[in-house]
């Protein structure tokens, strides 16, 4: 007969649970990964053995963000085709429970049972950062963008909102909210209808030499933050110790976000749905043959589109 305990007593009482610590790289490694001569990515490290699920990285991210969430205008203008949907979380900021425009990162709750013993786990989850990011490769207007350090992040303010980079991530990580944006001013009724939203792993901040909020905020050091060498080394030895498992090495071709769990990713159990990602295996998205020739015949298109939307905002900011 299976037991059922708490992930707190389970992981004391366990064998690989001591030692597992891993301290913060602290802001100075972040500024020194920001700089790297060799422009090697950052990557977040995230031990779920040792999330506690106190969503105070939750609250951080959101309280970091807020100047960026949108204050949409209404009432929104009528869509044709009218297939394109209204995506409207203003009146929802407080949501979270899953990822929504408003709110970058939640708790994902999960159970698995290891050494026939029931266990519950709480995994932070937010964009993973691929290292060839479908989102950005195939976005048409050139609004998302991938930094030297890794990370993906959306230019909201030459987003049109035509969630192409949803459609082409594995997760669906990003979030659309209508009313804000430059479709508002050029297309109001044809273009994408909004802005799309995701964590940028407070890119801000990281160019102060700081670390994301969430990893600030985080009493139990869930996560850890460092160049992509030290943090893959740091995967698999917390791996070992722990027998446990490594979740984004391999996925959509890797990603800057690594998971490390002390049981399988595909016994798991979860919810999904909107705004609430998989933990599944994923193929490399951009190793399709027709995603990387769309990708060839976008990057210039892309990048005439980015620069005009650029161009079009610094003009009505100077008018």
């Amino acid at each position: 007969m299976r037991s059922t305990i708490s992930r707190r007593h389970f992981l004391k009482s366990s064998f690989f649970a001591a030692g597992t610590a891993i301290a913060g790289t602290g802001a100075a490694d972040a500024a020194a990964g920001m700089s790297d001569a060799n422009n090697e990515p950052l990557v977040t490290l995230i031990d779920i053995s040792r999330c506690i699920g106190c969503e105070e990285c939750v609250y951080a991210c959101k309280d970091a963000n807020a100047h960026k969430f949108a204050d949409p205008r209404k009432p929104f203008p009528r869509m044709y085709p009218d297939r394109v949907p209204v995506e409207d979380w203003s009146d929802k900021r407080d949501v979270t429970d899953r990822l929504t425009p408003y709110n970058w990162l939640y708790i994902q709750y999960a159970t698995a049972v290891k050494d026939g013993q029931e266990l519950t786990l709480t995994i932070p989850r937010r964009c993973m950062h691929c290292q060839n990011p479908p989102c950005v490769k195939l976005c048409p207007w050139g609004a998302a963008k991938q930094e030297t350090n890794g990370l993906s992040r959306i230019d909201s303010q030459i987003c049109l909102g035509g969630s192409k980079c949803k459609k082409v991530c594995p997760w669906d990580i990003p979030q659309r909210q209508t009313g804000v944006g430059l479709y508002l001013d050029i297309l109001p009724s044809f273009a994408g209808n909004g802005v799309m939203y995701k964590c940028d792993r407070c890119y801000q901040k990281l160019e102060k030499g700081e670390q994301p909020a969430c990893i600030e905020a985080c009493p139990e050091q869930v996560q850890t933050i460092g160049r992509r060498s030290d943090m893959i080394k740091k995967a698999h030895e917390l791996a070992k110790e722990m027998d446990g498992h490594i979740y984004g090495l391999d996925e959509n071709g890797g990603t800057n976000t690594i998971y490390v769990s002390p049981v399988p990713f595909d016994q798991l159990v979860y919810d999904t749905g909107k705004g609430k990602p998989h933990l599944k295996e994923v193929k490399d998205t951009m190793a399709d043959g027709s995603n990387l020739a769309l990708a060839m015949v976008i990057a210039p298109v892309a990048g005439a589109a980015a620069a005009v939307g650029k161009f079009y905002k610094y003009m009505k900011e100077e008018a």
